[in-house]
């Protein structure tokens, strides 16, 4: 099993393995050719409902984490292409959030780590 790791779509920091845009929205400024993708996983996003709530403020994300995992618990399929490919080797998800510790990556790695440790293939 690989492990899962985080990586702003800005930042120019190598990423390892496969590498998936959790994002619903293409980030902005990027070009399509600067990013190496092996999938844009839209479907495992927030939705654009959840997302405009917790509008990226601090406060909220308790409550985001908690609506945002019953999102992702809701559509086990959007996440299947991200445990499969975590369980072959190391996966990078993408996201395009300023604050690096209250985004929807944050919560879906988490969310991936625990299903890898509890569910079996």
């Amino acid at each position: 099993m690989g492990s899962i790791t985080i990586s702003r779509a800005y930042d120019p920091e190598p990423t390892t393995g496969a590498v998936f845009l959790v994002d619903g929205m293409w980030p902005r400024g990027v070009r399509k050719e600067d990013l190496r993708l092996d999938g844009w996983t839209r479907d495992v996003a927030p939705s654009p409902e959840l997302r405009t709530w917790f509008g990226h403020r601090p406060e909220r994300f308790a409550e985001f984490r908690d609506r945002y995992l019953r999102e992702l618990e809701a559509n086990p399929e959007a996440v299947r292409p991200l445990l499969d490919a975590a369980r072959k080797g190391p996966v990078t998800l993408l996201y395009s959030a300023r604050d690096t510790e209250h985004n929807n990556a944050v919560v879906l790695r988490d969310h991936l780590r625990h299903l890898l440790a509890t569910v079996p293939h």
